[in-house]
């Protein structure tokens, strides 16, 4: 069998993705996916409500505050938190299974999350940023799902997510969608391809 780029593994590596919102992480993750059909994306369960062109079981799952915190107590999540008052959640089960299929599974996750599972799991993880806090700002505001005050909430938050950048394996400035994109798909490369992955896949 000849060796591809991508997709050589029995088991597949798990990858954490982080950014802030309106750095166009979900849109550099489904382009790698689309290109490489081993790449799959963890789609999260939340309780908040869904956006405009948001479609269940695609965007996210959605589900009650009550169903979500059910699923907490039956230890389904392979970490959660609570951000904006909503709780999103990775299911377990779902990244096993992909990853024993050989699957790369990248779990978009925030920092908070990103912390607890990079003490808990072998991940590789990425961290998106901005040009600039103010190029964020532009993005948000253009993107028009949120209110004003809702989007300095979310600048505010960005600003601390910032901080944690130091914590990740590798820091892509997206200021260029396509060689941000070239950054990212040649992390994923390079990381299937390093000896220890070959070793022990």
């Amino acid at each position: 069998m000849s060796l591809k780029l991508l997709g050589n593994r029995k088991r597949g590596c798990t990858f954490i993705v982080s950014a802030p919102a309106g750095t166009g992480k979900t849109t550099l993750v489904s382009r790698l996916a689309q290109e490489f059909p081993c790449v799959v994306q963890s789609v999260s369960y939340t309780t908040r409500i869904s956006r405009p062109g948001e479609v269940e079981g695609v965007h996210y799952n959605f589900i009650s505050k009550a169903a979500f915190e059910k699923k907490i107590e039956e230890e389904e999540f392979l970490e959660f938190v609570c951000l904006y008052g909503c709780y999103y959640g990775t299911s377990r089960k779902w990244v096993e299974r992909n990853l024993n299929a050989g699957k790369h599974v990248v779990l978009v996750i925030d920092t908070q999350g990103a912390i607890y599972l990079r003490e808990r799991i072998d991940a590789i993880a990425i961290f998106i940023l901005p040009p600039a806090i103010g190029e964020l700002k532009r993005r948000l505001k253009i993107r028009g799902t949120e209110t004003n005050e809702k989007i300095e909430e979310r600048l505010s938050l960005a600003e601390e997510e910032l901080k944690a950048v130091q914590l990740y394996d590798y820091a892509i400035i997206n200021d260029d969608l396509e060689i941000a994109y070239q950054v990212l798909r040649s992390i994923f490369i390079a990381e299937e391809h390093r000896v220890l992955s070959i070793q022990t896949s």
